[in-house]
């Protein structure tokens, strides 16, 4: 199930950020998987090719983002990313910037038991001592957790 937003929000300029939302759905029994896509940085046409602009990227490196989840039968998971992590993220010496990226906020159990399932999902940073911006915001995942190891398994080999 992907929850895309019909217009992808960019973020600018920010002091407090927060996202929430929540679904009933009668998920058939599984684990299943939830995260956010997110990207850093605005997408613009220059002579007919996308390229991004990081000009208002700033202050998602000072304090990370809270993600969590939770359902209508207690489970919760919770975790923390700072979203521009100056390290090197992968073999060719590119940053996060300028790729969408899933942040896995965690994994939750349906047993089948109960005909309907509420998630509630968030993410947060809510630190008023600097501002952030350039942040875009998607869509959220809810899938299958062995589907999206599978998926990952074909884009290794």
């Amino acid at each position: 199930m992907i929850f895309r937003f019909h217009t992808v929000a960019y973020l600018q300029q920010i002091w407090w950020f927060e996202v929430d939302g929540e679904v009933t759905f009668p998920f058939p029994a599984d684990i299943y998987t939830l995260s956010f896509r997110l990207h850093l940085g605005r997408f613009t046409k220059r002579l007919g090719r996308r390229v991004c602009n990081y000009e208002h990227t700033h202050g998602w490196d000072i304090k990370p983002v809270k993600f969590e989840l939770s359902t209508s039968d207690g489970q919760q998971a919770s975790c923390q990313y700072c979203l521009d992590e100056c390290e090197i993220d992968d073999t060719y010496g590119n940053h996060k910037r300028g790729y969408w990226i899933d942040y896995k906020v965690g994994e939750f159990i349906v047993s089948g038991s109960e005909p309907t399932t509420q998630v509630r999902f968030s993410m947060k940073q809510i630190d008023c001592t600097h501002s952030k911006g350039g942040l875009c915001v998607d869509s959220v995942f809810i899938i299958p957790s062995d589907l999206r190891e599978r998926k990952r398994k074909c884009i290794l080999k």
